[in-house]
């Protein structure tokens, strides 16, 4: 693949509403892939990162492209500004949806289906250790419950129970506890079921399971929890939330066109210079 066809590729994927350009560096990098500039919306590609045994990878290469092209939707989403810290749990949420459009178009492949291997010892890990492990939190929360209701009949704190009898910090018992009480599905993981835990909606919290469970990575879970994009699925939006949601999309649309009229009054500035 060259530039072009990896830019056509990308703009398939999803659009952008800032222009951008993909360069292949025609260099190799022992610290990175690519890169993206937001002062100059640049993705910088270093191609012969791909080479191997003299043919390019063009899959691998494209998940460069996939990865820099997010940072290039973020920052868009920001007024063409990225801030510091630009791995962002919004940045992930990003980076993942476009992974999964890019996969059901056929533009890049799912690497993870293709090695059997692989889908066996992923089906071991999610059953031996992510449920059955979600399981024993759940348990857990089970037997604190019995022990809270036991140092209430005996006139204990349940508090100095945990803290130094259990001696184990308050905020894992209280969540162990809520993963009971919120019967939530062990299949997400010890991990995900806290995350669960601290979504106090039933709605917001039954959505963002369902969510998980499909497929759907934690950070665009997470994301899309806090009122972000997209929606969770099986989630009707509120009026409210609508209203909110075409607000957003509004100021950074605002933003963009600023950001886009500055940078116009720049090059007629630079061409009248010439």
């Amino acid at each position: 693949m060259n530039q072009d066809q990896v830019k056509s590729a990308l703009l398939s994927i999803e659009d952008a509403p800032m222009e951008f350009q993909v360069i292949f560096s025609g260099k190799k990098s022992g610290r990175v892939n690519g890169l993206y500039k937001p002062d100059t919306r640049e993705i910088i590609i270093h191609n012969r990162n791909f080479l191997q045994e003299g043919k390019q990878d063009d899959n691998l290469l494209l998940y460069t492209a996939i990865h820099e092209y997010a940072h290039h939707l973020h920052a868009c989403s920001r007024g063409g500004r990225l801030s510091a810290r630009s791995h962002t749990a919004e940045f992930w949420a990003i980076l993942h949806g476009l992974l999964e459009k890019a996969e059901a178009k056929k533009v890049y492949r799912n690497v993870f289906a293709d090695s059997p291997e692989l889908i066996a010892l992923t089906q071991r890990i999610r059953e031996k250790y992510l449920v059955e492990n979600g399981e024993l939190f759940k348990e857990l929360g089970e037997q604190l419950l019995k022990a809270h209701e036991l140092c209430e009949t005996i006139g204990a704190r349940f508090e100095d129970y945990v803290d130094r009898v259990l001696c184990i910090p308050r905020v894992a018992a209280q969540m162990a506890i809520k993963m009971f009480q919120y019967d939530l599905n062990p299949k997400v993981g010890p991990d995900n079921m806290r995350f669960l835990a601290g979504i106090r909606n039933d709605d917001d919290r039954a959505a963002a399971e369902k969510a998980l469970i499909s497929g759907k990575s934690p950070d665009a879970v997470k994301i899309a929890v806090k009122g972000g994009s997209p929606a969770l699925p099986g989630k009707p939006p509120r009026e409210e939330d609508i209203k909110e949601r075409l607000e957003k999309e509004k100021h950074r649309l605002e933003r963009t066109i600023d950001s886009l009229s500055k940078r116009l009054t720049e090059v007629e500035k630079e061409l009248d210079a010439l």
